[in-house]
């Protein structure tokens, strides 16, 4: 065992990059679930944005264009879960698992030909100067454009919920949609939004993984994250930045036990591979002991009345 091989530096900036996944698809989640709606086909709609971005990227040699295909990807899937929610009135809970395995299927078919294909590479962002101090460099300053990207989205998502009117009403239709609806607010239409919002946050987040974090398609390879991200929703009592916190502990666990694993720790590689997962929940589930109240109409069909 030689921890001596652990360079911390690295290990920070390392975790920022396996934190992006799971923070592009709960903030996208905490979006629809602020909006009343409970969205479990997360990892299926993120298996499908790795595909799509991954199999658009190396047609086309632009993983700019694989990611915006991913989005889509995930926004398309997500707009069979709001007709089936929304318009046909389907139970959410059954409808989002119906549509992870529907996800899950749909992606190993379509993945079938890019197995051991490697896409091509999107460069990190050019920030000159500031690249080259010490410490502070290295960890800030040399990332992709999409971890960026996440990092805003939770900003202007925070703000949005915080100090727009558009965020007040996302979160009326949420607490109470029948009194929403009574104020002639279009309750079905700001979710099918909400639910489009994080299907593509979602299809980000795996093609994060397919086409950055792990730079090659293999089936399953979401591996259990958007069901994380759902968790960090609820343990982060649907407050962005809880969000943010949670997808970094998660980024840092996850980091850490394949830096522990290379640096031959004498501990069985199962028990460090699944403490990103006790570990994460055990954080969250202290740091949401304030019991804050969920949006009161989450997951409850709506009928409009006549």
């Amino acid at each position: 065992m030689d921890l001596s091989v652990i360079n911390p530096v690295l290990l920070i900036a390392a975790l920022m990059s396996a934190a992006t996944p799971i923070l592009l698809a709960a903030t996208g989640e905490l979006v629809a679930e602020r909006a009343g709606v409970l969205n479990l086909g997360v990892e299926g709609m993120m298996i499908v944005g790795a595909i799509c971005g991954f199999a658009v990227a190396v047609e086309s040699g632009s993983p700019a264009l694989g990611f915006v295909a991913a989005a889509a990807g995930g926004a398309l899937l997500s707009l069979l879960f709001a007709f089936l929610t929304q318009v046909t009135l389907a139970n959410q809970v059954a409808s989002g698992l119906a549509l992870t395995l529907f996800g899950l299927g749909l992606s190993a078919l379509l993945g079938q030909g890019y197995v051991g294909v490697k896409p091509p590479s999107m460069p990190d962002v050019n920030f000159g100067a500031l690249a080259d101090i010490p410490i502070l460099g290295r960890i800030l300053f040399s990332h992709d454009p999409v971890l960026y990207f996440g990092l805003a989205l939770v900003a202007a998502v925070w703000a949005l919920l915080k100090f727009t009117r558009a965020g007040l009403i996302l979160r009326a239709v949420g607490e109470n949609h029948d009194a929403a609806h009574a104020l002639g607010l279009k309750v079905v239409r700001i979710r099918v939004l909400a639910i489009l919002f994080g299907g593509a946050c979602a299809g980000l987040g795996g093609a994060y993984i397919s086409l950055i974090r792990v730079p090659q398609w293999t089936e399953g390879m979401t591996a259990g994250v958007g069901w994380i991200a759902l968790a960090l929703v609820v343990f982060a009592s649907w407050k962005p930045w809880r969000v943010l916190l949670g997808a970094y502990l998660f980024g840092g666990i996850t980091q850490l036990q394949l830096n522990l694993q290379g640096a031959g720790v004498a501990i069985p590689v199962e028990y460090l591979a699944m403490s990103p997962y006790l570990v994460t929940i055990l954080v969250l589930v202290i740091l949401s002991a304030d019991k804050s109240r969920a949006p009161a109409s989450l997951g409850r069909i709506f009928h409009a009345s006549s």
